[in-house]
């Protein structure tokens, strides 16, 4: 068992939008994720999506409002509910899911990501 570095993991890669599994518990993985830009509508029918924002603001548009986000807080997205997060500014995430769930759930897209581990 070793402990993680979030900040050393981060900076390990700079592609966005692309989360990169970190450690795994219960069957989800633990992600983390560099954001810029607006990513695409999307909603997992079959499980919550959860964001913490390690670094900089991230805005998650809801089809009855918007989310906002800064340093050291999170929320969690209902399972169905559709969903389209952007980030002004490069922005650091933190991410807990089932694994095997993609990042664009029932939108699968060239957006579409990989599971990768580092």
């Amino acid at each position: 068992m070793d402990a993680v570095n979030l900040a050393e993991k981060l900076a390990l890669f700079d592609d966005r939008w692309a989360p990169k599994i970190v450690a795994e518990m219960n069957g989800h993985k633990i992600a983390v994720v560099k954001v810029q830009g607006e990513f695409i509508w999307h909603e997992h029918a079959e499980s919550d999506d959860f964001f913490l924002v390690l670094g900089g603001r991230l805005a998650i548009d809801l089809p009855d409002g918007t989310v906002e986000l800064g340093p050291g807080e999170l929320v969690v997205v209902p399972r169905g509910v559709q969903h389209r997060p952007r980030a002004a500014e490069l922005t650091e995430l933190l991410l807990i899911e089932p694994l095997g769930t993609a990042n664009t759930g029932d939108a699968p897209s060239d957006r579409t990501a990989p599971e990768e581990r580092l």
